[in-house]
C-alpha cells in the first residue's frame, strides 16, 4: 500500500483553454505528463469531460481537476487524485479573481492573449513549482500593480542616468 504522505506540492498544472479546448496557457510542475502529446491527450480530456459535466471537480487520468468558466475561456487547476479539493479550489479562485481585476473583469481569449505577461506573473506569485504561495486576490493583485507601476519608472530613470539626461535635467532645474 502506497503512503500518501502529506506534501506542499499540490498542484501538477495550471491551464487555460479556449472555447474550442485549444490552449492558450498551460504550466506543468511535474512530470505526470512529461511530453506535449501527454499533455495535449490531457488537455483534450479535461476539456471534453468539463463540457460534459456540471460540476466543477473532475477526475481525469488519476489526476483531480478543477474547472472555473469564463466567458470563452476555461481555467483548470490540476492536483492529485488525493489532493484536498477545496485548497485547489481556493488557489484556483485567487488565480480566477486576480485576472478579473488585473484585466479589469473582461476575462477572455483575446485580453488573455493581449495581456500573457499579466497572466504568468499572476500564476507564479499565486504557485511556485506546485507550491501554492498566495490564496488572497488582493495581496496577488497589490503585489503585481507594486511590480508594473515601480519597474518602467526605475528603467526610465536608469536610460535618463545612463544616457545623462537626468544630469541635464537637474541642472536645468537648478538654474531656473
Amino acid at each position: 500500500m502506497q503512503s500518501h504522505d502529506p506534501s506542499l506540492y499540490t498542484v501538477r498544472a495550471a491551464i487555460i483553454l479556449d472555447q474550442e479546448g485549444q490552449r492558450l496557457l498551460a504550466k506543468y510542475y511535474d512530470h505526470t505528463f512529461s511530453t506535449l502529446k501527454e499533455q495535449q491527450a490531457f488537455e483534450k480530456e479535461i476539456f471534453r469531460q468539463s463540457q460534459r459535466s456540471e460540476s466543477e471537480v473532475l477526475l481525469v487520468d488519476g489526476v483531480t481537476a478543477l474547472c472555473q468558466r469564463y466567458s470563452d475561456i476555461m481555467c483548470y487547476i490540476i492536483g492529485g487524485p488525493q489532493e484536498n479539493e477545496l485548497l485547489l479550489l481556493t488557489a484556483l479562485t485567487c488565480i480566477c479573481e486576480s485576472l478579473c481585476h488585473m484585466l479589469h473583469k473582461n476575462v477572455d481569449r483575446s485580453s488573455l492573449l493581449d495581456n500573457m505577461d499579466t497572466v504568468y506573473l499572476i500564476l507564479d506569485e499565486v504557485i511556485d513549482q506546485g507550491v501554492i504561495l498566495e490564496s488572497d486576490f488582493q495581496q496577488v493583485v497589490q503585489r503585481l500593480s507594486f511590480k508594473t507601476i515601480s519597474e518602467p519608472a526605475f528603467g526610465f530613470v536608469l536610460f535618463d542616468y545612463i544616457t545623462g539626461n537626468m544630469e541635464q535635467s537637474r541642472g536645468g532645474k537648478e538654474q531656473t
